[in-house]
């Protein structure tokens, strides 16, 4: 038998032995929740703010972004999510407001037009973004970010204007980069939010 085939043989061998190594002893690492909801929330959006500019998810790089997804007709909710928001950044240092933009999305981009949300975010704080766009724009920005939002079947006879819409009741803090970095969930106490801020916000 050659020099060359017995080195052959060795490293078929050998590659079996790894292969099988593999196969039975490699476990990969296990990403922690934070890991997999990083992968997972967040993404490229093309939208309108609500002075009527076309803006993507690229033109809020170098800030955090506080995303949350709702719309002006929510009775009850959005305004007080919102204001929680709000709250939270009047708290938090000169410093640490001017990283952050506040960024409020519709779900109902039918009846939130940009003159509704021009009208409408400005009430809860004067940095405030809000975007709307197309119904296929806003089901995109949904889908980067995980939210949901459907309109709410209506009693027969109702006013086809008057619907509601279930919707996602998160606020999500994303980096500089446009990655997810943690959420607050409904109702968070505007202290707690803000603490959070200063501790990640460098």
């Amino acid at each position: 038998m050659t020099t060359s085939r017995i080195l052959l043989i060795i490293l078929l061998v050998l590659a079996g032995i790894f292969a099988i190594f593999i196969t039975y002893f490699y476990t990969p690492p296990v990403k922690t929740a934070q890991q997999n909801a990083k992968a997972l929330i967040g993404g490229p959006f093309t939208l309108v703010d609500h002075h009527g500019k076309a803006v993507t998810d690229k033109d809020f790089r170098g800030k955090y972004m506080l995303v949350y997804f709702g719309y002006t007709y929510c009775p009850d909710v959005c305004p007080t999510e919102l204001q929680i928001m709000s709250d939270a950044l009047d708290q938090v240092s000169e410093k640490t407001l001017k990283a952050i933009t506040p960024i409020f999305i519709t779900v109902d981009p039918i009846r939130d037009t940009v003159d509704i949300m021009a009208q409408y975010v400005p009430a809860f704080h004067e940095n405030m973004v809000g975007l709307t766009g197309s119904i296929e724009q806003i089901k995109a920005a949904k889908k980067a970010y995980r939210a949901y939002g459907a309109k709410e079947q209506q009693e027969e006879g109702a006013d086809p204007e008057a619907y509601l819409v279930n919707h996602t009741s998160y606020i999500y803090l994303m980096d500089r980069q446009g990655e997810y970095l943690t959420h607050f969930r409904s109702l968070t106490d505007p202290e707690v939010m803000a603490k959070k801020l200063e501790d990640v916000i460098k």
